[in-house]
């Protein structure tokens, strides 16, 4: 797996993901805490062979979590939200 590849961990396909997609042909994926925007845009556009317009990132805070009596937290995540060009479309996205 190359370079490209390692940035992107896996696509974000939830309720609030397809309201965006739908109404501002945006898609959500979650990428490695350590890239940039222009990382993240670079390897959207290679991969998935679309124009990205647009790249917004948020860093989400893990959540505690109880396991028995032992209180725990899940890892932060970092969230990309890409804003395509009219008319381009990845394939899973469109298919949930």
């Amino acid at each position: 797996m190359d370079a490209l590849h390692a940035i992107i961990e896996k696509p974000l396909i939830t309720e609030k993901g397809s309201l965006l997609l739908g109404e501002t042909n945006r898609v959500c994926f979650q990428v490695r805490r350590d890239a940039n925007k222009h990382q993240i845009k670079e390897a959207v556009e290679k991969i998935f062979n679309v124009k990205v317009l647009q790249v917004n990132t948020v860093l989400v805070k893990g959540k505690y979590r109880r396991f028995g009596r032992k209180l725990g937290k899940t890892q932060d995540w970092k969230k990309a939200v890409l804003r395509l060009r009219e008319g381009d479309k990845i394939e899973f996205f469109e298919g949930a």
